[in-house]
């Protein structure tokens, strides 16, 4: 039997800028035991995806080179809960920029009440990341404050919305007045113009944070541990400003603070899928009650890859960018 074809996304000359992505037919991917075919519809862009195109963030062993992170669409072929035809988002290793994709079953979940494929795509990246660094390593709980640096992020976003809807304070950053209204708007309680205002200082003038959840790096340390209550977590998920930090040892005593942080994609399929039974089990019923959404900035066709990576690049968006399929 011919191989069948689809097309996907290709970075020419293995590395380079945006305009580097290019639609290219490829094999269409066959699923081994516990996978599932899946007809991508949409597929979110995310900043490892721009990291892994100019060839900083390679995929882990067995993941596909294709680029994307996560997807949403038609089951072709079934395997453990899911049948041909269900409809699903899932969080993949890599592969998502594409006609069709594979992913151990268990890292699938159902798409949401509501929720169209373009929104669905836009969940399984920022939702695992968020409750695995936020909730799991961060530990934060009902009544506690949180903080969240880049509010307007895909990650920020999502972070807002889940820890509001866990019963928490939020506090959100970003650079530029309308930045922070913009968190505001999605539900935080304070935001911050880190143009104008020192963030430390505002938010310890709010009784100090608990969580902060950090993508910035180096550059914010000082100030995020001045910000953090006794027995405050700080949890890093980049290092977009700096990835080494100064640690005043004393000061970390003082404040028995607990500096961590993770990253997801390399983490084994088995971790993935308890996470997604987690997130099925707490965070999927605050999607269904309303108080968690994908804020979708902007969409782009599959085969135009490279605008979406500009468009990202530039930084202006809210929320999240994703392909249609």
């Amino acid at each position: 039997m011919a191989e069948q074809s689809m097309i996907a996304i290709a970075v020419e000359g293995g590395k380079g800028p945006a305009g580097a992505l290019k639609a290219v037919p490829t094999p269409r991917p066959v699923p081994n035991d516990g996978e599932i075919l899946i007809r991508v519809r949409a597929a979110g862009v995310n900043r490892p995806d721009l990291l892994q195109r100019m060839g900083f963030y390679p995929p882990p062993p067995g993941a596909p080179a294709t680029l994307g992170l996560e997807v949403a669409g038609e089951v072709v072929t079934g395997a453990g809960r899911w049948k041909a035809g269900d409809q699903v988002t899932a969080l993949l290793g890599g592969g998502g920029y594409a006609e069709y994709a594979v992913v151990d079953s268990r890292h699938a979940l159902p798409i949401p009440a509501g929720f169209d494929f373009v929104h669905a795509a836009g969940l399984p990246e920022t939702v695992f990341t968020v409750f695995a660094n936020v909730f799991e390593h961060g530990a934060l709980k009902a009544g506690e404050t949180f903080m969240v640096h880049g509010g307007t992020s895909g990650i920020g976003v999502t972070a807002i919305q889940m820890a509001k809807a866990a019963g928490a304070k939020v506090i959100a950053t970003g650079r530029g007045a309308d930045k922070a209204a913009q968190a505001l708007a999605l539900g935080a309680d304070v935001a911050i113009d880190t143009t104008t205002q020192d963030f430390a200082e505002v938010a310890t003038a709010e009784g100090g944070v608990d969580v902060v959840l950090d993508m910035v790096g180096g550059s914010y340390f000082a100030k995020n541990l001045q910000a953090l209550k006794t027995g405050g977590r700080i949890v890093y998920i980049a290092s977009l400003g700096g990835g080494t930090l100064e640690v005043p040892v004393l000061a970390i005593m003082q404040k028995r603070a607990v500096i961590t942080g993770s990253t997801l994609r390399p983490r084994s399929n088995d971790e993935k899928a308890r996470l997604a039974a987690e997130i099925e089990r707490i965070v999927w019923p605050w999607i269904e009650a309303g108080k968690v959404r994908a804020v979708v900035d902007r969409t782009f066709p599959l085969a135009d890859a490279a605008g979406a990576h500009a468009f990202l690049e530039a930084g202006a968006h809210v929320g999240k960018v994703v392909l249609e399929a």
